[in-house]
């Protein structure tokens, strides 16, 4: 799966019918840096391990927070992002660059939309095997994210059912790894045919749709460590320290458990 960013864009470059020049970007649209309470990673440490794996881009999708600065590169685009949380679940808001403020789900899907962003509905059936719970939202939303690395962990078929609410709605798709520990980054890819590595491209492009979206589920123990990490950031007590070694211990029994599926490509 690994390979240099370089080697990836230079097979990137697609010709067109039309003799226009076309990139297949390869893209994590959910990723969470330091910034958030439970990630640990700096920013450059996400790019530089991005770039190892052979990813165009990522979105930077801390929660309830945003970029105070968004790096530029010639061969690697940082999207904006945030994931919010509202009273209907977890919300990304990708090409977004101020916070949004409010943690109602429809304000916050109008605060994103005011920003020029687009709305993602978050592993929506990480949670829940209602598959009608969130009809009423749907025609607000610009898009669904049909896998996420952490999704299938307590609900086998979560990405299954988030894909057939992309494909009922008619909605475009992305992927990510929700990476909150360095081993997930690059464990949900966005498959994208842009016509230039910049954030108005890739807009554009999610937009018409993604190509398809590839990943592979993320190891239990990489969601204790994202939880120790909340513990520690935020002075927890007794209690919840000794309920967070009972997690940890579940955890690496579920891993143990738990068999490697390898790496999953869905169509859109």
């Amino acid at each position: 799966m690994a390979r240099s960013c370089a080697h990836t864009l230079k097979r990137a470059c697609l010709s067109a019918e039309k003799g226009e020049r076309i990139m297949e970007l390869r893209l994590d649209l959910h990723i969470h840096s330091e910034r958030s309470f439970d990630g640990c990673m700096s920013l450059s440490e996400i790019v530089a391990l991005a770039r190892e794996r052979g990813l165009n881009g990522v979105a930077i999708c801390d929660h309830d927070r945003v970029l105070d600065e968004v790096p530029e590169f010639d061969d690697f685009l940082v999207i904006p992002a945030t994931e919010v949380s509202t009273e209907r679940g977890h919300l990304l808001g990708l090409f977004v660059r101020e916070p949004i403020e409010t943690r109602k789900f429809f304000e916050s899907v109008t605060a994103i939309h005011a920003q020029g962003g687009l709305a993602v509905i978050a592993h929506p059936f990480e949670h829940s095997t209602n598959a009608n719970r969130l009809d009423d939202v749907m025609s607000r939303l610009d898009g669904v994210e049909i896998w996420n690395s952490r999704a299938d962990r307590k609900n086998k078929s979560a990405n299954a059912m988030a894909r057939e609410l992309a494909q009922k709605w008619k909605k475009p798709v992305t992927a990510g790894s929700d990476a909150h520990v360095p081993e997930e980054v690059g464990g949900g890819v966005t498959v994208l045919e842009a016509d230039e590595l910049s954030l108005s491209a890739v807009k554009a492009a999610l937009l018409r749709g993604a190509k398809q979206v590839e990943g592979r589920r993320g190891r239990a123990m990489c969601v204790a460590r994202s939880q120790k990490t909340k513990r520690e950031k935020t002075n927890a007590g007794v209690k919840r320290r000794v309920n967070g070694m009972l997690f940890t211990v579940k955890c690496a029994l579920q891993d143990f458990t738990t068999r490697e599926d390898g790496w999953h490509v869905m169509d859109r």
